[in-house]
Formats: C-alpha cells, sequence, structure tokens
C-alpha cells in the first residue's frame, strides 16, 4: 500500500511506494525536497492528539508581556546616569542637550522601527546641533548599555544606526 503524502511546498498530494519510508524525495510536481514518513505499524497503537489549551496560551502571553515590561523597568532603573561632557562646568545637563539627547534617541528608534519619513524630519532637526549630536553618538557608541528607549535593538542594529547617521552629519 503506497505511502501518501501532501507536499510542504505545494502543498500536491503525492503517493510514494512503501520502500521509500523514512527518507527524503523531491515533490514531482515542484522539486520541493520532502520528507516521506515510514508508513504505520499495524501493532503500534494510534497516537492521541489533544487541542492546545486557549487559557494556557493566554497566560503564557500574559506572563511574557509582564516579564518585558519588568526587564525594561529594571533596565531603566539600573542605567547609570550619564557622566558629564568634558569641559562643562557641572551640574546636571542642560535643557537643550537633553532635548538633543531625546531627538538622537527618538531618530535611531524610527530608524530601527522602519519609520523613514519621520526619521527623515528628526535627522533636520539633529543637524541643526551637530556637534553636540555627533558627540552624543560617540557616547552612545561606546556606552556598555544603551539606552532604555533603544534596549530592544540588538547591539550590532544599533552600532550600524549610529555610524549611519554619524557619517549622514559628517
Amino acid at each position: 500500500m503506497p505511502i501518501t503524502l501532501h507536499c510542504e511546498s505545494c502543498k500536491k498530494k503525492i503517493k510514494a511506494p512503501d520502500t521509500a519510508g523514512g527518507k527524503w524525495g523531491n515533490c514531482p510536481y515542484c522539486k520541493h525536497k520532502c520528507y516521506i514518513p515510514l508508513p504505520p505499524n499495524e501493532d503500534e497503537p494510534e497516537l492521541r492528539l489533544i487541542p492546545l489549551d486557549a487559557s494556557e496560551e493566554t497566560q503564557f502571553h500574559e506572563l511574557m508581556n509582564e516579564t518585558q515590561s519588568l526587564t525594561k523597568t529594571i533596565l531603566k532603573e539600573s542605567t547609570p546616569l550619564p557622566e558629564e561632557a568634558p569641559g562643562s562646568t557641572g551640574g546636571s545637563r542642560s535643557a537643550e542637550e537633553k532635548e538633543v539627547i531625546k531627538s538622537c534617541i527618538l531618530y535611531l528608534r524610527q530608524m530601527a522601527d522602519g519609520n523613514l519619513d519621520p526619521a527623515d524630519k528628526t535627522l533636520g532637526t539633529l543637524k541643526k546641533n551637530k556637534r553636540s549630536v555627533l558627540r552624543i553618538l560617540a557616547s552612545m557608541a561606546r556606552a556598555e548599555r544603551p539606552e532604555p528607549e533603544l534596549a530592544d535593538i540588538s547591539e550590532g542594529v544599533l552600532q550600524g544606526l549610529i555610524r549611519d547617521v554619524a557619517t549622514k552629519l559628517g
């Protein structure tokens, strides 16, 4: 009795000889490499499957969201305060410098999320404070931990985005 299966790629029904069970073969329609399952044994009991419990799946997703939220909170609390810029007179950063930092973070976030039009507008505001922006970007590139708003972006991507904006400004 031939083994009947469906191609994983084109979903067409395929028949294979019993001797092909447990081997790989190409679909005659789309040439996709398919695994041909072993024919069922008569003495083997039928495998009973049960549906997924929707409440367990919902609970799992809620727990994952809570974990992500807590992680972001912890990162915000444990992020060290940025060091004073060389040549500053002490005290906290000026309101203007804080706005430049926010704009840098906003630009990097927009680029990472693929929001290119808003990112282009943000880049225009960054060009007005080119020297400060380049200094802040260099500081972000050297930081061991990224800003909390950028923590979900992989380090390599974030470094690439920082180099890209520095090149655009330079």
